[in-house]
């Protein structure tokens, strides 16, 4: 099985920007677990990350006919982009969407998810190890 894992806008930041929120682990010992979780379960991972909304719907784009499903949390384009969306929609690739916090907890603008309206499972609060269990997800499938 292969996977394509995409971080979206600030998650390169991971480790400075809000530690009480995400804590002190950078972005790299995020693809570092999840290429462990990973491996652990025969899986293939690529991870993907950028700040640009028009960079993470080529990524999509190009997931066409290469991966059996998306994981991705698109942090704040995830509130944001249907133009994110319509890329998920036009692969018709399975997706788990993730994030490392609670958003139904936070600010009443991070209530709305575009990625919710495709992705068939959606995964919150639970940091790294909601990559783990988005990869454990695909297992299940």
């Amino acid at each position: 099985m292969k996977l394509l894992v995409i971080n979206g806008v600030n998650l390169n930041m991971l480790g400075k920007r809000e530690i009480a929120l995400y804590g002190k682990q950078d972005y790299k010992a995020l693809v570092g677990f999840i290429k462990t979780a990973a491996k652990t379960h025969g899986v293939s991972a690529k991870c993907f990350q950028s700040n640009s909304e028009g960079d993470i719907c080529t990524a999509i784009q190009k997931a066409y006919n290469k991966y059996d499903g998306i994981i991705i949390n698109a942090g704040a384009y995830t509130h944001t982009s249907v133009a994110i969306l319509d890329a998920l929609k036009s692969v018709n690739l399975p997706t788990v969407e993730v994030h490392l916090t609670d958003i139904t907890k936070r600010e009443d603008f991070r209530q709305k998810s575009y990625i919710s309206l495709y992705a068939e499972k959606v995964i919150v609060g639970k940091g790294f190890d909601g990559y783990k269990e988005a990869i454990e997800y695909f297992l299940t499938k």
